[in-house]
């Protein structure tokens, strides 16, 4: 069976030449005698494996050195209270709410801390990036301990394309669905986390990368699991128990594709290509529309619909007859969802984009 354009929001698209590597070494990694998959993390040549990805990915993200580099489990759903548990030193923390997970990861916060929302836009159904101006003097003068955003909303489509500025009170950033799919600059962020399954690897792996000087007292709160205390997991390597060995292995070989492919600013390139050919449909459709406001539309997540659940639920069929799977928007947005990650192939995009337009021209004589 020939593969499949996967849109699907995560686990995701992984490119085809890494695939054939991880194969091709499946059975014998690199003369060892034995798969990744059986190799104990605390070998010579695990190690390597390790030590590779994380200096990989410090290139190509620009990492600098007073940043550590946390490969953990969990997903991002963990950090949730990790990032409280952490860094919640005088007990106050400032929430910007621009969707499902943002707004899970305010709720977890409440656990531990004060917390309030600075701004929110679930009164417009989660369809923009609110207005931030003044979040960085409010925080000062509040005295939080970090403003939190999750900067791409994968279940709405929308992307903060400028952060808010929020002087000497660090920023905390999900960006699970936007990591590695433009250039980043760390030094914007206290901390800032991904899941891996959207662009840097599979699921199963979070990379947390946090400043020295956040974590260097260790943890805020002493209800903090020793698994979730960063500066623990800084000291160990990422090793306090057996990592996601072949997780890791995999999102170092991601790592590579990207470095080879021109890095992040050539990610950016190809996404915002991809995703333009759809919003540039939508723009002129008289049966798709989007759900994102066009100012807050994202790079990664692409949300429309029809109106009609109906040929919502018809459209979604009639793309996966065409091998165009994981169009099917989320229960909380209802209708199609494209998310156009970087190992999605503009060919992939291009049949969808002809697929919509034969679908309109069915349903709307």
């Amino acid at each position: 069976m020939a593969r499949v354009f996967n849109f699907a929001a995560g686990p995701s698209a992984l490119p085809e030449s890494v695939l054939a590597e991880c194969a091709a070494e499946m059975l014998d990694y690199h003369g060892c005698g034995m798969s990744v998959l059986e190799m104990s993390h605390r070998s010579s040549s695990y190690q390597q494996i390790f030590d590779d990805a994380e200096a990989t990915l410090r290139r190509i993200a620009n990492i600098p050195s007073n940043y550590r580099v946390l490969f953990l489990q969990g997903g991002a759903t963990l950090q949730f209270a990790g990032i409280p548990m952490n860094l919640m030193v005088s007990g106050r923390a400032g929430y910007l709410v621009t969707g499902n997970f943002a707004a899970k990861a305010e709720r977890e916060a409440r656990k531990y801390g004060e917390v309030d929302v600075l701004a929110t836009s679930e009164y417009t159904g989660f369809d923009r990036i609110p207005e931030v101006a003044g979040v960085g003097e409010l925080a000062e003068a509040t005295g939080y301990d970090y403003v939190y955003i999750c900067q791409n909303n994968t279940i709405f489509g929308t992307q903060y394309h400028e952060l808010p500025q929020t002087g000497e009170v660090p920023l905390v950033s999900d960006v699970s669905s936007c990591f590695l799919a433009e250039p980043i600059d760390v030094t914007r962020y206290g901390l800032v986390y991904a899941g891996a399954q959207k662009n840097a690897g599979c699921a199963g792996v979070t990379v947390v990368i946090v400043r020295d000087d956040l974590i260097e007292n260790g943890p805020a709160l002493p209800c903090c699991p020793t698994y979730l205390d960063y500066r623990e997991q800084a000291e160990k390597g990422s090793m306090l128990n057996t990592p996601n060995t072949f997780g890791i292995y995999l999102c170092g070989k991601v790592y590579h594709w990207i470095e080879a492919a021109g890095g992040l600013a050539a990610m950016e390139r190809m996404n915002r290509e991809k995703s333009g050919l759809i919003y540039d449909y939508l723009d002129q459709s008289h049966l798709f529309h989007g759900h994102a406001q066009p100012a807050s539309r994202s790079i990664a997540n692409v949300t429309f619909r029809t109106g009609d659940e109906r040929l919502d639920a018809a459209f979604v069929d009639g793309a996966t007859q065409r091998g165009l799977v994981g169009v099917k928007g989320h229960r909380l947005v209802g209708g199609m969802r494209a998310s156009v990650y970087n190992a999605v192939p503009i060919e992939g995009v291009r049949a969808l984009v002809d697929y919509m337009a034969e679908f309109e021209d069915e349903h709307t004589k």
